[in-house]
């Protein structure tokens, strides 16, 4: 069955870049469908507004609720997603969960956001890209299309693709090479050459893990490490004992 992605947007246009790359592909494929629709299309408004001041005094305007229901209406029922910093950080977690929904509706806010009465009422789950701020919802929505879509069975060529990146175990990758084995008098690592699969698997999950605790400390508190795990990352950094050995579970 073809996963679809109904998007409410103010800026139809700006989603055309999801007809390039893997998600083109997708879409070619009949794997994936991506559906905008212009929230302003559905104003009542003879000059097409869709925002008013928000009640109580404040900076800024508020997407007002008529144009918003109607676009959103005007859709089949489906599991509603409307991007917001106030949201839940999105995760590698989530996404591989929403994957499994055959049919979402993204709503993007714009201005100051939209009247509380939308989310109350049409959104079943408010998501944040990140702690910091953007002038709209169409970027997040772009993010949580690719997202989510990489992890749909067959947009993928392999599902290793996606099982061995970064955050789908609470670890970053580790460092990726390829040809030639030396440039401007940088090597490749010499295990990566040495065709010792073992050897080469415990020397990524180490460089993983030193790569996560450099970078995100907090997803190794959430994970926690093995002693099988320790022992492993002690061979490559045994001078990192005393900060790694905290988050040993």
């Amino acid at each position: 069955m073809m996963n679809t992605f109904n998007i409410f947007t103010l800026f139809p246009d700006m989603f055309k870049v999801l007809d390039y790359g893997i998600l083109g592909i997708a879409k070619d494929k009949g794997i994936i469908k991506i559906n905008t629709v212009n929230i302003r299309d559905f104003s009542a408004n003879k000059h097409k507004k869709v925002d008013d001041y928000p009640y109580g005094g404040g900076f800024g305007m508020l997407m007002t609720c008529q144009p918003v229901f109607d676009a959103v209406n005007s859709v089949p029922k489906a599991h509603t997603v409307y991007m917001s910093p106030k949201g839940k950080v999105l995760t590698q977690k989530r996404a591989m969960e929403l994957s499994k929904i055959n049919n979402i509706n993204i709503l993007c806010g714009h201005y100051e956001g939209i009247d509380r009465r939308i989310v109350d009422s049409l959104v079943d789950e408010e998501l944040s890209c990140g702690d910091y701020i953007l002038s709209g919802g169409e970027i997040p929505a772009m993010i949580l299309i690719d997202c989510v879509s990489r992890l749909i069975d067959g947009v993928l060529p392999q599902p290793e693709s996606y099982l061995e990146e970064s955050h789908t175990d609470n670890l970053l990758e580790s460092h990726q090479y390829t040809r030639p084995e030396v440039y401007n008098g940088m090597a490749v690592p010499s295990i990566l050459l040495s065709g010792h699969h073992k050897n080469i698997e415990e020397f990524r999950l180490a460089q993983s893990i030193y790569i996560t605790l450099l970078n995100r400390p907090d997803m190794l508190r959430r994970r926690k490490i093995t002693k099988t795990e320790l022992k492993v990352f002690l061979i490559y950094y045994p001078q990192l004992k005393d900060d790694i050995i905290v988050y040993v579970e």
